[in-house]
């Protein structure tokens, strides 16, 4: 099952959009940011048009919070039914019963396959820890979209003592495809289950057929970087069988998939599409990914997000400046502090430019058209150092 540099698009290839951690929501209040999350997100499934892509896969937290706000829901349903809801021809083939892995209650089969409308690029999506189910019901706002026929939910767990993963199983030409998700568990929960052995995973059924080959995907949000204090789920924990999976709750983006020598499954942290602290993994840069999968070979491309607004980041540590620590000197250290963050201002704006140049190249985009960008300038100030507010920088 190796990755190989390209696949074609053609009757045997089944080609995925890849996302995960979109935040919708996030700041949502904010003169400045409040916009940034739903837009970003509309920039994705354009780019899924674009793609001529047959799904999307989304790997959870597509809202920030459970309880999303009316404005969350409306730029979510809005841009699902611009894109999602078309013309476009499904090619594949479902070919197993959908009912085990929908997690639905109500319409439990995918929406590209209800007469009642026109799905022509599907989004199936599994549930993270930001958008979680609750209340009586147990519901989800991907539930919500659901029973509207805007995306596909899967993935769902019912109970976490004992969770049975069931795949769906698609076809497309010559390829078969087995799509399995895994709703966000509490690591410590999802770890004694494990260990208890009342954590399953059914691999289709090739006894009518022993020479059919699966590809298998797998989409989870878990804990994936080690940190002191916190628990996370080893990928050596999930089955060998699988060939990718798309690890969603980490928001650092990783550029290509990462082979796990043990399991030789490809294992891909696509991160977040919008930055929700301001932390180092957060500037990195912010991807989507089409996954082309013909038979059990696959390629991966990351796509670059044009509309997320700059990030840059940097430590000073002022012992190393050269700048003498008295008191005399408070001005100047205020100076230095200052031109710091103008150069990083710049850095975030080239940024901007680089990420959009087309549009610059084609003049409809200026230098003024750059947003705010997000700085933070972290000061080592110990040693006798006097600053005007180390905090706010």
């Amino acid at each position: 099952m190796p990755e190989v540099s390209h696949i074609e698009p053609g009757p045997d290839t089944f080609r995925i959009l890849l996302t995960t951690d979109n935040h919708v929501g996030y700041m949502e209040n904010d003169q400045i940011r409040g916009d940034d999350s739903w837009q970003t997100f509309a920039e994705i499934l354009d780019i899924a048009r674009e793609q001529d892509v047959d799904m999307i896969v989304q790997g959870g937290d597509l809202f920030h919070v459970n309880a999303p706000s009316k404005k969350s829901y409306y730029h979510v349903m809005r841009t699902l039914r611009e894109h999602c809801w078309c013309d476009k021809p499904i090619e594949y083939k479902l070919v197993s019963d959908p009912s085990d892995a929908m997690a639905t209650k109500h319409f439990m089969y995918p929406a590209e396959y209800d007469s009642n409308v026109n799905v022509g690029m599907p989004l199936y999506a599994i549930s993270g820890n930001h958008d979680d189910a609750t209340g009586e019901e147990l519901l989800s706002p991907l539930d919500v979209l659901s029973v509207a026929g805007l995306l596909n939910h899967y993935g769902r767990v019912i109970d976490n003592e004992q969770i049975t993963v069931c795949p769906l199983l698609f076809n497309k030409g010559e390829t078969n495809l087995a799509l399995y998700g895994l709703h966000s568990v509490r690591e410590e929960r999802l770890m004694k289950t494990m260990a208890s052995g009342n954590l399953e995973f059914l691999e289709p059924d090739t006894s009518a057929d022993p020479g059919i080959q699966w590809f298998n995907l797998m989409c989870i949000h878990q804990n994936h970087v080690h940190r002191p204090g916190v628990k996370v789920v080893e990928e050596t924990c999930l089955p060998s069988f699988l060939d990718f999976v798309l690890w969603g709750h980490e928001h650092d983006c990783h550029p290509s998939a990462v082979r796990n020598d043990i399991t030789g499954a490809y294992i891909l942290q696509a991160g977040s599409s919008i930055a929700t602290s301001l932390s180092e993994g957060e500037t990195l840069d912010k991807n989507v990914f089409v996954l082309s999968v013909k038979g059990k070979d696959f390629s991966l491309q990351p796509i670059r997000l044009k509309s997320v607004r700059p990030f840059v980041m940097k430590d000073v540590v002022l012992s190393q400046t050269g700048l003498s620590a008295t008191s005399s000197n408070k001005k100047e250290v205020l100076n230095f502090l200052i031109m710091q963050v103008e150069l990083m201002i710049g850095k975030a704006n080239e940024i901007w430019k680089h990420n959009n140049r087309k549009l610059f190249e084609d003049g409809l985009m200026g230098e003024s058209d750059a947003p705010l960008p997000l700085i933070r300038l972290r000061v080592e100030y110990s040693g006798g150092y006097e600053v005007e507010n180390p905090r706010f920088f």
